[in-house]
């Protein structure tokens, strides 16, 4: 099956640096100068949150990205920005290619860093900050980072590490300082700060913004690594202008059909609660790209915790709330939830991982009729998105939301649904049609625009597998209605086939959570061995009791609910999608910071179990 976007294509814009689409737009030159961020993990002399002006963002963004090219007889750090090429090339610390690593939480200053990244088309990468040893290792080799912009609070786990693997420890800078002041003992590393004040001291001239072409390497973004180690994924200006270009169509569609109240912030403008990492894609286009489409202001949380993420909603009348299914479940599950005020919030936008309906269900109680819930799915392979769910009206009433539905392709999208993905022919320029699915049939997703990756940083094989004939594999299995809508089924990896059948273990998920009493709060289901065959696994379901699950007075408790979902989901399945691995109570579901369910840990945990029970086993047989 073939599909293309119902939208619009988006407006073309001309192959130039991502900057000038984020900050030189005709529009913007009318534009007030309104607080742009309020860094809560920053406080000022009278101990209350820092706020940054429009203006003087602009001016670090320039001062730094001066600081960063500048000749370093000037005063600067002489770093290279990058012409089209989007290989490995000459990346290296003697003045070949640069690379800018960046690890931090999330604040004002990695923003900065981004945009001044951006403008000199120096590539960044963004780092999770909460890296072990080995995970850094692996990101700093794979990046080939000649530079590392770092929270100083990180530095002692980051040096060793960087020493071992061959980065200038006078490469490292700081991104955050400790407090208002810096606790370093060695004051001559050099910083953030310390950049932008010498570019001020010395009066250097502001270097221009560098060209480049739809090709030229913006930034390098881990993918998640939920099997295997991640992959560094290359988003050229090109894809990153086309991404936003996609994002204005959206928004032009979206306007005709829906008008957002007045925002109740004292200056009346849009609150956005920055609460996801920067280091993802999710949060580093929520927070650094697209809230440059209007004026609003950046509420920066420098990671999440539930508690200051409730105060700070009803505190500053935040209207708008980027979310993933698992901060969702924390906070309709707070025990102060039904105390929170969240009468401002007027959007909230879900994504990284797929939402139950009826999580959603129970966040949408808590707030007022008027909030616009929307879903969507992306990948970093697709820059950021690729689905949407669409509003009614949308497209003179063509387009209706439908629960459950991850939505339809965004602007410029094109889209494959594959029987067989294997038959493709490597060099193939379009699957043939002999393996396409039909309506409402299961298929294989490939996507096809011009946001799509222009490939994995030094990795042949990966691209030669997942980049074919112009297409991206998605590696997620979904369905198509006959009006357009897409229905996630699963990611293809995670499917099991239990005598010759494909299981699906979003659906036995989704019949565990929809138990009308309420006993479970949270599962997940994987395959496990036990079956027919060694090579075929079965499914297995780890689930975490709600407070009713637990009331033991009430008749539940452990015991009683697996029996009970044992019930529940064999009255409710077919025989072959029964969960014959067992089912098994945990006190929480393992999940990457950007939410997706971390499966493996699950699978490895039971194997090894299983695996020691066969070895006593024996060993008792043996014995007897």
């Amino acid at each position: 099956m073939y599909l293309n976007s119902m939208f619009p294509n988006p407006a073309p814009f001309p192959a130039s640096n991502a900057h000038n689409f984020f900050f030189k737009r005709p529009d913007q030159t009318a534009w007030p100068n309104f607080t742009v961020h309020i860094d809560l993990g920053t406080l000022n002399k009278d101990g209350l949150p820092r706020r940054l002006m429009y203006d003087d963002y602009l001016r670090n963004i320039d001062d730094l990205s001066t600081g960063l090219s500048a000749p370093v007889k000037q005063g600067g750090l002489g770093l290279q920005g990058w012409d089209e090429g989007v290989g490995v090339g000459d990346v290296n610390q003697e003045g070949g290619k640069e690379i800018i690593g960046i690890m931090g939480e999330n604040s004002s200053e990695y923003i900065t860093v981004i945009h001044a990244c951006l403008r000199s088309t120096i590539p960044f990468a963004p780092i999770s900050p909460y890296s072990t040893p080995f995970e850094l290792t692996h990101a700093l080799t794979l990046s080939k980072a000649t530079r590392l912009f770092v929270d100083e609070k990180l530095l002692s786990s980051v040096l060793p590490v960087a020493e071992k693997v061959g980065l200038k420890l006078d490469y490292i800078h700081i991104l955050k300082p400790n407090g208002t002041k810096s606790n370093l003992r060695n004051q001559t590393r050099i910083s953030l700060s310390g950049i932008i004040e010498t570019v001020r001291k010395r009066s250097i001239k502001t270097v221009p913004i560098q060209p480049a072409t739809g090709r030229t390497l913006a930034y390098l973004v881990f993918s998640s690594g939920t099997s295997g180690l991640p992959k560094a994924v290359m988003i050229s200006h090109g894809n990153l202008i086309y991404a936003m270009a996609q994002a204005l169509t959206l928004f032009e569609a979206t306007v005709q059909v829906y008008t957002p109240p007045a925002p109740p912030s004292p200056d009346g403008l849009p609150v956005t609660l920055a609460i996801l990492p920067l280091h993802h894609s999710y949060g580093l286009h929520a927070y650094s790209f697209r809230c440059t489409f209007v004026p609003n202001t950046l509420l920066i949380l420098p990671k999440w915790n539930a508690d200051v993420a409730l105060d700070a909603i009803s505190r500053y009348k935040v209207s708008a709330l980027t979310m993933i299914p698992s901060l969702i479940h924390q906070l309709v599950n707070h025990p102060n939830i039904d105390k929170a005020d969240l009468g401002s919030v007027s959007s909230i936008m879900c994504g990284a991982a797929y939402l139950p309906p009826n999580l959603a269900k129970k966040l949408m109680k808590h707030t007022s009729a008027e909030v616009n819930l929307t879903e969507g799915y992306g990948m970093s392979e697709a820059t950021i998105g690729a689905m949407v769910q669409p509003l009614d009206g949308m497209l003179d009433g063509r387009l209706r939301r439908i629960e459950g539905s991850t939505g339809v392709l965004l602007p410029g999208m094109e889209a494959r649904l594959l029987k067989d993905e294997e038959a493709v022919p490597p060099s193939s320029t379009l699957p043939s049609s002999d393996i396409d699915c039909n309506v409402n049939e299961e298929g294989y997703l490939w996507l096809r625009s011009e946001n799509i990756s222009i490939g994995y940083w030094n990795n042949p094989k990966a691209n030669s597998e997942t980049f074919v004939g112009g297409w991206l594999r998605t590696g997620d299995r979904f369905r198509v209605d006959e009006n357009g809508n897409f229905w996630f089924a699963d990611r293809a990896k995670d499917t099991l086939k239990v005598s010759g059948s494909q299981v699906s273990p979003v659906e036995i998920e989704n019949c565990l959570l929809s138990h009308p009493e309420g006993i479970i709060i949270d599962a997940t289901v994987a395959g496990v061995s036990g079956g027919r065959t060694n090579d075929e696994k079965i499914p297995r379901a780890w689930v975490v009791l709600s407070a009713t699950g637990k009331d033991q007075k009430k008749g539940w408790g452990k015991e009683k609910v697996i029996k009970e979902l044992d019930r529940w989901h064999k009255a409710n399945l077919s025989k072959y999608k029964w969960l014959r691995g067992g089912i098994e109570v945990v006190d929480e579901i393992p999940k990457s910071p950007t939410g997706k369910v971390l499966r493996r840990v699950l699978q490895e945990q039971y194997e090894s179990r299983a695996k020691n029970s066969k070895s006593w086993f024996k060993g008792l047989k043996a014995k007897l």
